[in-house]
Parts: structure tokens; C-alpha cells; sequence
């Protein structure tokens, strides 16, 4: 039986762990290694790791890297950032990464969705949509390569392609959100919910457990993703690894 996951998101610079706002302002918060050590022993329902600018850079996956991690890792993993090829996601789930995730280039080529669909498996295809709201509630934009790219493609469209096309996972990160630890966008998490039927992740946002209690309670079954509330502690945000569940 399926149930709501409570999952850290971590974002990867220069081989360290950042923390943003808004897609801005990346805060050095630590090592990854150590932070995977914390989160074993917490018993996290799974990690998720971005490397935030292999895609802006055009580079590979660091796979010695994501190994080093992976070995330390005692909780399903989900890696996102560099990856344009189903033999990219293949190899790195052979380093023990349970997911991989997708994000500018499932837009530019959303065939690559179901390329990776047929090689590793639909359960374990990730596309992530970082998305800023506008002025009406269902007319959000999805952004790409850090939220520098604006794209065309109407997020409601894209995300019923991208199941369709074999994604077993859909992440809805909102930027307009992150970092700021004052709720989800519980109205878009609604709308997308009655879109698809495809598993949901939301990120952005999480502030408390009670976030995670409100999201869980607004759309049922449900990936509640953060990054801050995992990483920082009190009004002045001090770096503390910690995990807790609603």
C-alpha cells in the first residue's frame, strides 16, 4: 500500500551541500557525506540529491562522487542534474541510486522520458518541474538551468506528457517557494493532483511538520520534499542535519 513519503533534498555545489532562496543566494551548509551518515541514522523514507550546476554547465554527472555517496547511504536514493541519456541514468543506478530525475531535458526532449522508461524501469524515472507562479492561479511557468530559462510549454500539458510518455514520479518544485519555509502552494499541489494520477512529489516551501501535515491532508498520498526545514534550525537558520515527520 502506497503512503506519503517525508523526504530531504539536498543540493550539491563543488562536490559541498547548498542551500538556496528562491533559486538564490546558495548558502554552504556542510558535506554530503556527513549529512547521509545523519540522515541513515534518522531512518529517512529516501534522499534526493541535485547537483545544481551540472546542467548549467553542460557537464556529466560526477560519478565517483555519486558513488562515494551511494556507498554511504543506507536509504533509497534519487539524483538529479547533468543527466541528457538513458545510459547516463543506467549507469547511475548501478551505483545504487534508486531514481533518477529529469528536468531541462525532458523539456527540451520529453522522448527521452520514455527512453529512459524502457532501460531502467517507469518506478524509477523522476521529472522534476521548478516552476514560478504568475498572475493567475493555474497560469504558473516552468523554468529550467537554475530558474534562468523560461520556457514556453504550459505546465499542465507537460505534466500529463510526462506521464504519459513513462514518468513513474512527478516533482513540482516551486521557486517561487524555496527556501522561504512558509508553506507549500497547496492550490497548485490541488490542481496537479486532479491532473494525474502519476505518483506526486511537492518541494519548496516546508517550514514545519505541519506543512507536511496540511499537504498531506490537501491532495492524500504524496511526496513532501524540503530542503531548509532538514537543514536549519530557529530564526537565524544555523546548520543543524535533522529529520522529522508530521
Amino acid at each position: 500500500m502506497l503512503r506519503s513519503r517525508i523526504i530531504p533534498c539536498l543540493l550539491l555545489r563543488d562536490k559541498g551541500l547548498v542551500k538556496t532562496q528562491q533559486f538564490k543566494n546558495a548558502k554552504y551548509v556542510g558535506d554530503p557525506i556527513n549529512a547521509v551518515k545523519i540522515f541513515n541514522e534518522k531512518q529517512v523514507d529516501e534522499l534526493t540529491i541535485f547537483d545544481i550546476d551540472a546542467t548549467v554547465n553542460g557537464s556529466e554527472p560526477d560519478y565517483e562522487h555519486l558513488k562515494s555517496i551511494a556507498i554511504e547511504s543506507r536509504m533509497p536514493l534519487c539524483y538529479g542534474g547533468g543527466i541528457t541519456s538513458a545510459k547516463q541514468a543506467a549507469k547511475i543506478i548501478s551505483l545504487g541510486y534508486e531514481k533518477i530525475s529529469i528536468s531541462a531535458a525532458a523539456i527540451s526532449r520529453p522522448a527521452l522520458i520514455q527512453e529512459m522508461a524502457d532501460t531502467i524501469g517507469r518506478q524509477s524515472v523522476v521529472v522534476t518541474i521548478d516552476v514560478k507562479k504568475g498572475k493567475l492561479l493555474t497560469s504558473h511557468t516552468i523554468y529550467t538551468h537554475n530558474g534562468q530559462q523560461k520556457n514556453k510549454v504550459k505546465l499542465l500539458d507537460f505534466v500529463s506528457k510526462a506521464a504519459d510518455l513513462g514518468a513513474g514520479e512527478i516533482v513540482i518544485n516551486s521557486i517561487d517557494r524555496d527556501g522561504m519555509m512558509q508553506g507549500y502552494d497547496l492550490e497548485l499541489a490541488k490542481i496537479i493532483r486532479n491532473q494525474v494520477t502519476t505518483p506526486l512529489t511537492f518541494l519548496g516551501g516546508a517550514g514545519s511538520t505541519k506543512d507536511m501535515s496540511d499537504l498531506i491532508k490537501s491532495v492524500g498520498v504524496v511526496g513532501a520534499a524540503a530542503g531548509s526545514f532538514f537543514v536549519f534550525k530557529g530564526i537565524y537558520r544555523a546548520v543543524l542535519i535533522n529529520y522529522a515527520r508530521p
